[in-house]
């Protein structure tokens, strides 16, 4: 593959100034039409695709970021999006927001529409159909045109930006831990968001933690699905079936059902069936009995992602670097699980 060119490289084979290859590049009156046409078809010649962090948000900056979610109703998320708007208003910044709804098109047509000149960089979090399809190209050519992203919680390894996560995989070892030693022997597993990938990382902590205990999987107690209506097709009887004691659910949907098919089907909760969820939204805390949860400190991650984008758009640097910011969790526990001796 041609190596890139810099814009140091370009401005020292060309014997005029960074400055000057700079405002060439971005159209500048300042420089006359010979030296532009010069300087950008050799820049073209040797591959140098401009960034627009290095050149050009120094003139086109909006001080607006762009923050695409999958899903309005998903509480984590807006926690999350209160975090990227505290840190915004600290530092400048307006934020706009735009919902995918869990489509590639929307996204890809949030993503167009923004960086037309509305914003400086992107916060988001994949949507189900982009990594359903393995569909990621629209992320990186918008940040081959020099905008940069931020991505969280649900991210793409094959995508060269900044990232912030939670450890999805530790998270759920950590959660089946509590389980297994307030003496849980028939853990079952339920999630709705299989086709994810956060679902599947969260899935594989749930055989660990089997594993590193010396106990076998029952496959009868895991009901891996890929959204709300196929779980609720197949959790019907499971409860009377199965009488599991224990229930480790890697989202709120799944939590949520468990908690009241169970309460339905005459367990006692938390002392015939022990019940932990992930995500830490409104009805955690409200539900009869409270839910203990695996909390994904969702303004936190906010926080960071913000901060990231902001550092990167504020930076004088050329070239980057990009990071995995991992955020730690917390298992709250409530009422639905036993308390360890």
């Amino acid at each position: 593959m041609k190596s890139k060119a810099t814009l140091k490289q370009i401005a020292k084979e060309l014997g005029v100034s960074v400055s000057t290859v700079s405002k060439a590049l971005n159209g500048s009156p300042e420089i006359s039409e010979p030296t532009k046409q010069r300087v950008q078809e050799y820049a073209k010649l040797k591959n140098y695709k401009p960034n627009v962090i290095g050149l050009n948000l120094k003139n086109r900056r909006t001080k607006t970021i762009g923050v695409i979610i999958p899903n309005i109703l998903n509480s984590f998320f807006a926690k999350v999006f209160s975090g990227i708007e505290k840190v915004a208003d600290e530092k400048g910044y307006k934020v706009i927001t735009c919902i995918s709804n869990e489509s590639l098109e929307k996204e890809i047509n949030a993503l167009e529409m923004l960086s037309n000149g509305t914003i400086d960089g992107f916060i988001l979090s994949i949507s189900e159909e982009s990594q359903k399809l393995q569909k990621f190209g629209h992320f990186t050519s918008i940040i081959n045109e020099g905008t940069p992203i931020v991505m969280f919680d649900r991210i793409a390894d094959e995508v060269n930006c900044d990232k912030v996560i939670v450890d999805d995989f530790e998270s759920a070892v950590n959660a089946m831990e509590h389980l297994i030693k307030t003496g849980c022997k028939k853990i079952a597993l339920l999630s709705a968001i299989d086709n994810l990938s956060v679902g599947k990382l969260r899935a594989q902590g749930f055989y660990k933690a089997l594993e590193n205990h010396g106990l076998k999987v029952d496959e009868n107690l895991v009901i891996l699905t890929n959204n709300n209506e196929e779980f609720n097709a197949e959790i019907g009887g499971f409860f009377i079936k199965n009488k599991p004691d224990g229930v480790f659910a890697v989202d709120e949907h799944a939590s949520v059902t468990a908690m009241k098919l169970g309460i339905q089907n005459g367990y006692k909760i938390p002392q015939d069936l022990s019940i932990i969820g992930f995500a830490d939204g409104v009805w955690s805390r409200r539900m009869t009995p409270s839910l203990s949860t695996v909390s994904q400190h969702g303004p936190e991650i906010g926080e960071v992602a913000a901060q990231l984008l902001i550092d990167k758009l504020e930076s004088e640097d050329e070239t980057f670097t990009f990071t995995t910011t991992t955020i730690k969790t917390e298992l709250r526990q409530r009422d639905s699980t036993k308390r360890l001796q």
